[in-house]
């Protein structure tokens, strides 16, 4: 299983190869996430810019102000004891010139700190509005695959927070590099060994660094399922949707013990990392400290044999601790931006998913009033052998009714979901009105089109809200909502409840009041009314959640409907699909009957047997 998988030799030669190509391409995102930093803001990029700058600089500037203070207190002393008199203006001069230095470096991080806390709020924001953006452009195929929801767990979770980081890496590499020209230029003065010494020794742990992030990374990239699955857990069992059956059938403790058992996996392997990463760290930057104290005595010992003074003694010590500071933060940096570039990949790999563009553009066909036609349609969903739909053909005209009949899975739904190109067959072809609905401009067919699934949203929203989700033209539009409640017959509970059209439905917020599961249906088949312009009405089991006075009523508003409109419909209720022009009867997704209920009948074949059984229950 994925949870189970370990950094194991087995892996580690491929790991290694493509780890070799990341290092090589390591810098490929960050010019992305440059651009998005400026994107957001021109303003706040230009300042990270100009204070990274002032940041790099002023250190340097201030190691050399300690340095001549030294010297000039050394001076001074000097000029006391034989005699002169002191000159502490010149003390005092260095004294307030290094004050101001230390001042504007304080100012300078903290204007690092606000452009870094203004930037993250607008960034996280930005990324998330472009995660949001991509998802309306998906297809249904998309998500319904198990795979891609493993690539939008890994893009949401991290990578809203990761350009950012790039970003400040970016900028800290950059402040760190002028830094450390500035104490090489010092430095060199001393000896030019003294820099190599100071290069070389942040190495070992940048390795360990680079190493250990790649690790990491692969980690949170296996973890993609079990993260989903503590995600549904947590909803399960604290959804006011589930808490019923959870309470009901003492499901708390299981799916709670379950959910407990992912974190101590995930946990092992954090852990186990941790502490190799840890360990590692601590003896390579042993390395480090070495090379510094081994600095300090060269210094110090060349300072005792009067090669340099004892304010550029401490000058040069203070550049090779700050020098040491910052190629190790330079290095660390660029471990940063290795491991935030892995993160980020996350994000382009799922914004960069390909999406069919739907290029039609026809808002007519040419042959109006020719309906639907469905001509050797067949379809195999995206990962299966066996094909859901299989050479299904059937032409309904305006003013006439279809009922699709069968048991679950063979198929009825997926008609449905070809009919709205949701998907796109694989063979034959869906015509309206004379034209392939691929020819079709998207909008312009689902205008054509209304829908009630059986499994339709129940959005927490206002009454009208909910309804007018139907047509998003006119998704604030009341008198739209109070027509198509009509006609779905919601409109006379609706004026009971508490704000009408205005009460908030769901639980989720304050004052949400909960409807039956009729109520709900109810709401639901009004929104699929909302588009007046539809002439071709999607019934899936529109009745399911409703009581036998209220089916009645439904299927009589069908039957007027069906004069004007193109009307299918699915259900298991032989009582109403009995009231359609035609019946199709689908098995394994193909066409087995088809006919008017007389006809199908008196055919006494499968059809016939399914309704002498459901009639049977009624006597």
């Amino acid at each position: 299983m994925v949870a189970g998988r370990r950094l194991n030799p087995a892996t580690s030669a491929n790991d290694r190869l493509a780890g070799l190509r990341g290092l090589g391409d390591v810098f490929r995102y960050t010019r992305h996430a440059l651009e998005l930093v400026w994107s957001t803001s021109h303003a706040l990029t230009f300042a990270l810019g100009l204070l990274t700058l002032v940041a790099g600089v002023v250190p340097a500037g201030i190691a050399y102000v300690g340095a001549q203070i030294v010297d000039a207190v050394v001076a001074a002393i000097g000029a006391q004891r034989a005699g002169a008199a002191l000159d502490l203006a010149h003390v005092l001069g260095y004294v307030a010139l290094e004050g101001v230095l230390v001042a504007a470096l304080a100012a300078t991080q903290r204007g690092l700190s606000t452009c870094q806390s203004l930037l993250r709020a607008q960034l996280g924001q930005r990324v998330n509005e472009m995660i949001l953006e991509k998802a309306l452009t998906l297809e249904l195929r998309h998500f319904e695959d198990s795979e891609f929801y493993d690539k939008l767990t890994r893009a949401r979770r991290e990578a809203s927070s990761r350009p950012l980081a790039l970003v400040m890496s970016s900028f800290g590499l950059v402040q760190n590099a002028i830094a450390l020209v500035s104490f090489g230029a010092l430095l060199a003065q001393f000896s030019p060994w003294a820099v190599v010494v100071l290069l070389l020794a942040g190495l070992p742990s940048f390795v360990a660094e680079a190493k250990f992030s790649g690790d990491a990374f692969r980690l949170f990239r296996w973890r993609s399922p079990e993260t989903r699955m503590q995600m549904y857990l947590e909803t399960v069992i604290a959804r006011e949707d589930h808490a019923k059956e959870v309470k009901l059938f003492e499901l708390g403790p299981r799916l709670l013990d379950r959910y407990r058992a992912i974190f101590r996996k995930v946990f092992a392997e954090d852990r186990a990392l941790t502490i190799r990463r840890d360990t590692w760290g601590f003896f390579l930057g042993l390395v480090s400290t070495g090379a510094f104290y081994a600095a300090y005595a060269w210094v110090a010992l060349s300072a005792v044999r009067g090669h340099i003074t004892l304010g550029e003694m401490t000058m040069y010590v203070m550049l090779f601790r700050q020098g040491q500071a910052a190629v190790s933060a330079s290095l660390s940096a660029i471990g940063g931006m290795y491991e935030d570039n892995l993160y980020l990949s996350t994000l382009y790999e799922y914004l960069d998913t390909p999406v069919d563009a739907g290029t039609g553009d026809r808002t007519a066909g040419p042959v109006p009033g020719d309906g639907l036609r469905f001509e050797h349609v067949t379809f195999t969903y995206p990962g299966s052998s066996e094909p859901a739909v299989s050479d299904v053909s059937f032409h309904l005209r305006p003013g006439e009714s279809l009922a699709l009949v069968g048991e679950n899975g063979s198929g009825k739904t997926t008609l449905i979901k070809l009919l709205t190109r949701l998907y796109v067959p694989n063979g034959g072809r869906i015509l309206l009105d004379g034209l392939d609905l691929a020819e079709w401009q998207p909008a312009a067919l689902r205008r054509r089109i209304g829908v009630i699934f059986q499994d339709f949203a129940r959005y927490q929203l206002k009454v009208g809200e909910n309804i007018g989700a139907g047509d998003v033209r006119h998704f604030e539009d009341e008198s739209r909502w109070r027509t198509a409640a009509e006609l779905g017959m919601s409109a006379p509970f609706i004026e009971e409840l508490p704000a009408g059209y205005g009460t908030q439905l769901g639980k989720w917020f304050k004052e949400g009041r909960e409807l039956s599961g009729g109520q709900w249906q109810k709401i639901a088949l009004s929104r699929a009314f909302m588009r007046a312009e539809a002439d071709i009405l999607v019934l899936d089991e529109p009745t399911a959640a409703m009581d036998a006075r209220a089916e009645a009523q439904v299927f009589e508003q069908f039957q007027a409907l069906a004069r004007e409109r193109m009307v299918i419909l699915i259900s298991h209720r032989f009582s109403t699909v009995r009231m359609a022009d035609q019946i199709l009867v689908i098995a394994d997704g193909s066409v087995l009957e088809r006919g008017s209920h007389e006809q199908l009948m008196a055919l006494g074949g499968h059809y016939a047997g399914l309704f002498s059984l459901q009639a049977r229950g009624y006597r």
